[in-house]
């Protein structure tokens, strides 16, 4: 009953409205008062009644479609995509119907019609200057709409931006609000995910690899590292049991350089998985091989001084 309130009442106004001449004879005969005016306004105030109710209803329809996709499950790429979609169409199906409204009640005085007339004597002028002016506004609503169609990104998707990394909280018409992993929010204009580019983690699926490197010196046993690094991701419940790479891709002057690849369900808990293993290496290393932990090496050569 609740959830229904706000379409009870504004069917209850519309009722109102639609026997507000009556009312307002029966309340003139009564009190002798002249309500004439306020019954003038009748169709404007249908018109943004009319409005509210459809807000109302698409709201209802979204809200009762989208309960078949639940985003909150672990595969949820597809509930995603459709939350993405009908968010973003809400938001432009709304945007209209307030235009609309705005337009037939503002049609509705002649003193502004007469205005309007006039303004489209001079549509050329004005449309250039409005053209200009708007630019911007406008490029942003288009691209929203194209994030809507083509979904570069959804809801929930994890993204760098700005050398930030976070989660895809809202996309509206015109701007899009990044959730930060510190729990900061980043906004950003619509434009902007079509202009520069940007990391989307979880584009077609959630799963992700992580890197870890280390740096020993040369005499550190490879195979051991590798055996050990199988223990810990077996031992893991963030591994997802698909990546176990323990690799040398480089050699420097004073350390070796051992790259790990570890995969995970998705990017937090990939984010959890290379920080315990990076820490239960390193430990490790110094517990098992601490003459291995990087060093630098002096070699001092002793030639005997010979006598002038």
């Amino acid at each position: 009953m609740k959830k229904h309130t706000n379409l009870i009442i504004s069917g209850l106004l519309l009722i109102l409205i639609l026997s507000l001449e009556l009312i307002t004879d029966f309340i003139t005969k009564l009190t002798g008062l002249d309500f004439s005016t306020l019954a003038n306004q009748q169709q404007n105030l249908f018109i943004a009644v009319s409005a509210w109710i459809a807000i109302i209803v698409l709201r209802i329809l979204k809200t009762r479609f989208l309960k078949r996709y639940d985003i909150s499950e672990e595969d949820n790429l597809h509930s995603r995509k459709v939350y993405t979609q009908f968010n973003i169409l809400e938001k432009v199906i709304i945007f209209i119907i307030i235009i609309v409204a705005i337009g037939l009640i503002l049609l509705s005085f002649e003193g502004i019609r007469k205005i309007g007339v006039g303004l489209f004597a001079s549509a050329g002028v004005a449309g250039i200057i409005l053209g200009l002016s708007a630019q911007k506004v406008v490029g942003a609503l288009l691209a929203g709409i194209q994030i809507a169609i083509t979904q570069p990104f959804r809801i929930d998707d994890a993204v760098v931006v700005e050398g930030e990394w976070g989660w895809i909280e809202e996309i509206n018409l015109t701007y899009v609000v990044v959730r930060v992993w510190d729990k900061r929010r980043l906004v950003l204009p619509s434009s902007y995910f079509l202009e520069k580019p940007f990391q989307n983690w979880t584009r077609n699926n959630a799963d992700i690899m992580g890197t870890i490197f280390l740096y020993t010196d040369y005499n550190i046993p490879f195979n051991d590292l590798r055996e050990e690094l199988t223990r810990l991701l077996n031992a893991s419940n963030l591994w997802d049991g698909k990546v176990n790479v323990l690799q040398v891709t480089e050699s420097k002057e004073t350390t070796v350089e051992s790259r790990i690849l570890v995969s995970a369900k998705n990017s937090p808990m990939a984010w959890d998985l290379r920080v315990h293993i990076r820490e239960k290496m390193i430990e490790y290393i110094q517990k098992n091989y601490p003459d291995s932990l990087p060093r630098t090496r002096v070699v001092i050569e002793n030639k005997a001084v010979r006598p002038d």
